[in-house]
């Protein structure tokens, strides 16, 4: 299924065998070469990886070769053979290789297979911070253990099992550290130290949160995050000499952790202290702020985003929080008491700028309300773009430090070669790849850099869409008081209808009670002037009423359909950035995919294979190179034969084409000599130096009490010949 990395020219790991060939398999027992050198896998067949191992990983060129004894597959481990593009599960047991066979029939006894042998409980991987930071920008330390697992075992092969080795809690801790240090900045960033002292499940959430995003992360390499374990969470003070006065611990073990200097979060500040940490707090709020009304695409006005980009996403992670906590606050008080003040602030700036009227305390406040849902939403797309991102990057780097890994074994493999000459040729190109890691890495932080410029990018426009959302939120309002208007005028029609209703009763009252004729008659007089004049303004009145009405419901609807048009446009321009950031993040990787199987199989080419795919300005030296190779190991009837073939070809004699080839022979192995000659002179001079140095140490180190050296060349004299002193 995968064709393992493997050297010729080294002893093999399990019987010792020394290998000259090239074929990366021991000659005698079949074994990758290079494996793991684990006494119990290789020696003993117990299948079992060590304490601080979650893999062990190696080939064989035949699949039998695996019973050089008994096969004992043990309860705490998982066993699997990667064979024929499939993974099948060795179950718990002991076998002999008759038996093997018969319960596993689909395996192929004579092809080669890769094994994997991990762990059925998961690997406990441990991780400490020292420099993460609250939202006041207190700093916090903390410890997490993280339980690892294997869950697809096709994904771990392909990313793990390159080359015959292991992987240990070294390992990955290397790999998970950038990942675990970036999420838990982010979570403590986006509280504040009271929040966290305060919140009974604030380990609960913090493992959660660890745990989803790591599984999210490693799904592609095949493994899988068990849990995770907030071992510690503490914030300490100290004094101008750097003196720890006072520790408040947030998230503790007992059993694991001495306390010491503990103290509650009130003792270790006073009313000034806490005072000056909120101005701090808002320093940084308003500074954040500026920043992004600065920036643009230039490098130099994104200075903020690019150099702390994991404080930034904390920054909006609590942003979102706050603005979340006055949307549910029913009054001013009550999210200043939740910890808003911050964000309130602003938001209050925000409307005071805006002249328009609001009439009450309650309708002021529901207009900070609706402004922190618009700017929430604002930031949670920024958010979550920004997330993915952070995510993919994170994806490159690990694949990254996966290849840096796997070349690092490479060398180590390649430095136990005992051929001078073969082992300088490993080195070079192992050295070589290497230096085009180094490139790739330089290149993933410009993709980096490149990616977080463009998210600025986004960020911006989500800031202008913001600003569109509320002009429509205004729109929206100016519309609603035009309505009210309205109302308000239709009341002062009712009130006069109800007046005239009145006068009318007044009217049949006085009929009723034989009133004078002439007080009936006023009232009616009365009656008519009002009817006479009110007629045509309320007639005219009502015709604009309804104008308006009907213009104010069209603009509503205009309002209303050029929001969903800007939403539309906006959420195509999010799926937009999201797509291309995807394809250029497939494209990369694919890419990088492509480099790396091709300098691979480069590498298993023969001389033949090489010739083939040479470029056209190269293919005439590969193949003068590969003649001269192959004319250098011929035999004299060869190299008859092939004079005769000569001969007819060019119209020369036997005895000249004869000629011509037997010196491009002497010619070629006199090139070989040469080498080899080198090679030999150059092992005879370093152990040459070494019994020089060693015999040097030697003789300085007879002295007599004295001080006088023993001369050399005479290493058996017991005694000092200036002094007569025995020498030491």
């Amino acid at each position: 299924m995968f064709q393992m990395f493997g050297f010729g020219g080294v002893k093999c790991p399990r019987c010792e065998h020394k290998n000259g060939d090239q074929s990366g398999y021991c000659k005698h027992c079949g074994l990758t070469l290079g494996a793991p050198r684990s006494e119990s896998v290789l020696r003993d067949n117990r299948w079992i990886p060590g304490d601080n191992e979650l893999a062990v990983y190696f080939g064989v060129s035949t699949l039998s070769g695996i019973f050089t004894k008994t096969l004992r597959v043990p309860a705490t481990t998982r066993a699997y053979i990667l064979q024929a593009d499939k993974a099948t599960e060795v179950p718990q047991g002991e076998y002999e290789i008759e038996g093997f066979f018969t319960r596993l029939n689909h395996l192929l006894r004579n092809q080669h297979a890769e094994i994997l042998i991990t762990r059925t409980l998961p690997l406990p991987v441990e991780f400490s911070f020292d420099d993460l930071h609250t939202a006041e920008h207190l700093k916090i330390s903390a410890r997490f253990t993280v339980a690892i697992r294997i869950e697809n075992v096709p994904a771990f092969a392909q990313h793990f099992m390159t080359v015959p080795g292991v992987v240990n809690t070294t390992h990955l801790h290397e790999l998970l550290e950038p990942s675990v240090r970036q999420l838990a900045a982010e979570f403590v960033g986006s509280r504040s130290i009271r929040e966290m002292a305060g919140n009974t499940d604030l380990r609960l959430q913090l493992n959660e949160r660890l745990q989803a995003a790591l599984k999210l992360r490693l799904a592609t390499y095949g493994l899988a995050v068990d849990g995770v374990e907030t071992a510690a969470l503490r914030h300490d003070k100290f004094d101008h000499n750097r003196a720890r006065i006072g520790t408040l611990w947030l998230v503790t073990d007992e059993r694991h952790v001495q306390l010491e200097h503990t103290k509650q979060l009130d003792q270790i500040y006073n009313d000034e202290e806490w005072q000056a940490i909120a101005r701090e707090e808002q320093k940084m709020h308003s500074d954040f702020r500026r920043a992004e009304l600065r920036q643009d695409a230039s490098v130099n006005k994104a200075e903020l985003t690019l150099k702390e980009a994991e404080r930034v996403q904390a920054l909006r992670a609590r942003e979102v929080e706050l603005y979340s906590r006055v949307m549910d606050a029913k009054t001013r008080k009550v999210a200043i008491d939740k910890g808003a003040g911050t964000v309130l602030a602003d938001l209050e700036h925000e409307l005071a700028k805006n002249k328009s009227l609001r009439h009450g305390e309650q309708a002021e406040w529901d207009h900070v309300r609706q402004l922190a849902q618009i700017r929430m939403r604002t930031e949670l797309e920024v958010l979550q773009q920004n997330a993915a991102e952070q995510r993919q990057i994170a994806q490159q780097r690990l694949s990254h430090q996966l290849r840096q890994q796997a070349i690092e074994n490479q060398i180590a493999q390649a430095l136990l070669i005992e051929d001078e000459s073969h082992k300088r040729n490993e080195l070079a190109a192992l050295r070589q790849r290497e230096k085009d890691e180094k490139a790739r890495a330089l290149q993933i932080e410009a993709e980096a850099h490149a990616a977080r410029i463009q998210g600025m990018t986004m960020a911006n426009a989500a800031r202008r869409r913001e600003a569109e959302r509320v002009q429509e939120w205004e729109d929206q309002l100016a519309l609603a008081r035009q309505r009210e208007l309205l109302r308000d005028d239709a009341v002062k029609d009712a009130t006069n209808a109800v007046q005239v209703g009145e006068i009318n009763q007044k009217i049949e009252d006085l009929k009723r009670a034989g009133a004078q004729a002439d007080a009936v008659a006023q009232y009616e007089k009365l009656l008519r002037t009002i009817d006479a004049d009110g007629v045509h303004a309320r007639q005219n009145q009502a015709n604009a009423k309804q104008a308006m009405l009907d213009q104010l419901a069209i603009d509503e609807q205009r309002l209303a359909l050029k929001q969903r048009e800007q939403e539309a446009l906006w959420q195509h321009e999010l799926r937009k950035f999201e797509q291309e950031r995807a394809a250029a993040f497939t494209t990369q990787q694919s890419q990088q995919d492509h480099e790396i199987r091709r300098m691979e199989t480069m590498n298993r080419l023969s001389d033949m294979a090489i010739a083939a795919v040479a470029a056209p300005s190269n293919v005439e030296a590969v193949a003068q190179i590969m003649k001269l190779q192959i004319q250098g190991g011929m035999t004299a009837e060869q190299i008859q034969a092939l004079s005769q073939v000569v001969a007819a070809e060019h119209g020369v004699t036997p005895a000249e084409a004869s000629r011509i080839a037997h010196a491009q022979v002497l010619e070629e192995r006199a090139h070989r000599d040469a080498e080899l000659d080198k090679d030999r002179r150059h092992q005879v001079d370093l152990i040459k130096v070494t019994k020089t140095e060693a015999a040097a140490t030697m003789v300085a180190s007879r002295r007599c009490p004295n001080g006088h050296l023993a001369p050399q060349g005479r290493e058996q004299d017991k005694f000092c010949a200036e002094c007569g002193a025995p020498l030491q």
